[in-house]
């Protein structure tokens, strides 16, 4: 029996796994003959990239009604420790007890996280990065009528102007915007550089800043937030701003576990991985999603931290673990065009196609698309074996990102 393991039950662990059981169904073979397991502290696989919208508890998908159908052992646990000289893995299940698993072929695909700073008042800090904070922060939300009618009851500070950054300041506006009327919304987005975006370039900026403006965000840039009151958060230059709520945005990394495994990793603690996504140096072990600075070849440029991203990572990561253990051929990594729908609240959105991200769709067409993509594309079938593999292994695509023209008219 070969053993493969794979940590994480996101989109890369997801993919990871329908690709390799894919494979192994493909060979004709059993699961005592390729056995494929999944380690997972949830039960569900987090739809992350809605988080930012209002009832974030609907954003999930069981993650036995995926990976079960296809014959995927999934063990509800927390990592502790990757041993890749004895090839084992160590894990805390629900019940408190450890349990030590043994492996052929490792896939990392535990993800990120966001970076948490450490200023005073850092505690009274809200996120979107996982679907308990985001809980959170709508439970908040929604608490807010019952407070003192305070200045910056209804004020938001969104910090980071990045993608996270401006996609929930501009879903604010309307979420505080069903709780409060217009003239008590508030919303300022704060960012240190001295654009808005600045990782998304200049080409989709003007449609961004206007739908800042149309919406009235208020943007403060070249600023930092210096330390955070219940009530107020202080601003670098000076500037205290009442508010009720305040959104970290700023900064991800890889996850932590990345740091058991001996071997080169980037600035966001990716991993170097090689064509075939295994990580340099150690053969045994392979990396997808956000855990994996891999390059596509077509542009010759590390991909983002991103579901677009994570999910073909998933699909050539799980084919080769397999495809390996089977010694046949491996596929090199070689995702679909880049392309960027980024979310900006009642005002729509934005998609941009190319690393140059040039602007093909705004406003209420680019948010037709982005529904589309958020509410039907990122969501594995369930209940449906027949229907995951086909979407499973390298060659799939998914969804078709071929051209935005195909996007749009889907």
């Amino acid at each position: 029996m070969s053993r493969v393991l794979i940590l994480g039950g996101g989109f890369a662990g997801v993919w990871s796994a329908a690709s390799a059981a894919k494979l192994r169904q493909e060979r004709g073979l059993s699961e005592n003959d390729l056995q494929i397991t999944v380690i997972s502290a949830g039960d569900d696989l987090v739809i992350r990239p809605r988080l930012y919208e209002a009832d974030p508890d609907r954003m999930r998908v069981s993650l036995d009604r995926v990976l079960g159908p296809i014959g995927v052992r999934r063990i509800a646990g927390t990592v502790t420790g990757i041993d890749t000289g004895a090839r084992t893995v160590t894990a805390i299940r629900r019940d408190g007890t450890t349990t030590e698993l043994g492996y052929d072929r490792l896939v990392l695909a535990s993800g990120s996280q966001v970076v948490r700073p450490r200023f005073p008042g850092a505690e009274h800090l809200f996120d979107i990065d996982t679907l308990a904070s985001a809980a959170t922060l709508e439970a908040h939300l929604r608490r807010l009528p019952e407070r003192e009618a305070e200045r910056g009851r209804y004020t938001a500070v969104v910090v980071g102007a990045g993608f996270t950054g401006l996609e929930i300041a501009t879903e604010l506006v309307g979420r505080l915007g069903e709780l409060a009327p217009p003239e008590q919304v508030r919303v300022v987005l704060v960012e240190r550089l001295d654009a808005v975006g600045p990782e998304l370039g200049e080409g989709p900026r003007p449609a961004i800043e206007k739908a800042l403006a149309d919406l009235g965000v208020e943007v403060r840039l070249g600023v930092s937030v210096e330390e955070i009151a219940r009530d107020a958060v202080q601003l670098s230059d000076g500037t205290l701003v009442p508010a009720a709520t305040v959104v970290w945005t700023a900064g991800m990394t890889a996850s932590p576990l990345t740091a058991s495994i001996p071997a080169e990793k980037d600035r966001l603690g990716r991993l170097d991985v090689d064509e075939y996504l295994r990580v340099r140096g150690l053969p045994d072990v392979y990396a997808a999603g956000d855990t994996a600075a891999a390059v596509s070849p077509a542009e010759g440029r590390v991909v983002m931290q991103s579901c677009q991203h994570a999910v073909p990572q998933g699909k050539f990561a799980g084919h080769n673990v397999a495809a390996d253990l089977l010694d046949e051929e491996l596929v090199r990594f070689e995702p679909a065009p880049y392309v960027t729908c980024l979310a900006l609240g009642p005002a729509g959105a934005v998609v941009t196609s190319g690393w140059d991200r040039e602007v093909q769709m705004t406003e209420q067409m680019a948010k037709d698309l982005k529904h589309t993509i958020n509410e039907q594309w990122i969501y594995p079938p369930v209940d449906d074996p027949t229907a995951l593999l086909s979407q499973a292994g390298p060659q799939a695509e998914w969804p078709d990102y071929q051209s935005v023209e195909t996007l749009a008219a889907s």
